[in-house]
């Protein structure tokens, strides 16, 4: 007879975040790549749009990355918002408080998707730790008070 067994016995690490100057590397090439496809889609002029997309970028690579890599990942993609999808294109300004919230903006992103990843993460490492010690209770609410 053949019996099925598990590959991986014990508890599984929890992943590694990737280094910040691969996670900067993504930020900076995804940004660029995002914002010319936007421009050639939509055209020039729509940075509501584009701070839509790169925010979402932020956030999925902050999913990889630590928390240090935040602030780069943010100021990457800020530099492509502002110098490729606000006219004139090609020239870096600083408009003060709407580049402010940008820069918030793509940071909170960024951090939002580094938390939830780090959530993720640790409730995944908590279930298999609870499932492997709790196997020996037999009903579901074993060790609760009933009254």
């Amino acid at each position: 007879m053949i019996e099925w067994v598990p590959l991986s016995h014990g508890v599984r690490p929890v992943p590694r975040p990737v280094g910040a100057p691969l996670v900067w590397a993504g930020a900076f090439s995804g940004a660029l790549a995002l914002v010319a496809l936007l421009n050639g889609i939509v055209g020039v002029g729509r940075p509501g749009l584009a701070l839509a997309v790169l925010s979402l970028l932020a956030a999925l690579l902050g999913i990889w990355a630590r928390f240090t890599a935040a602030p780069g990942t943010a100021l990457l993609c800020w530099l492509s918002l502002n110098g490729f999808a606000v006219p004139p294109a090609g020239t870096l300004t600083w408009t003060g408080r709407r580049d402010a919230i940008w820069l918030a903006c793509l940071l909170g992103a960024a951090l939002v998707g580094t938390a939830l990843a780090r959530l993720a993460h640790a409730r995944a490492a908590y279930r298999r730790l609870t499932t492997a010690t709790g196997s020996e209770r037999t009903e579901p609410g074993a060790g609760a008070l009933d009254v």
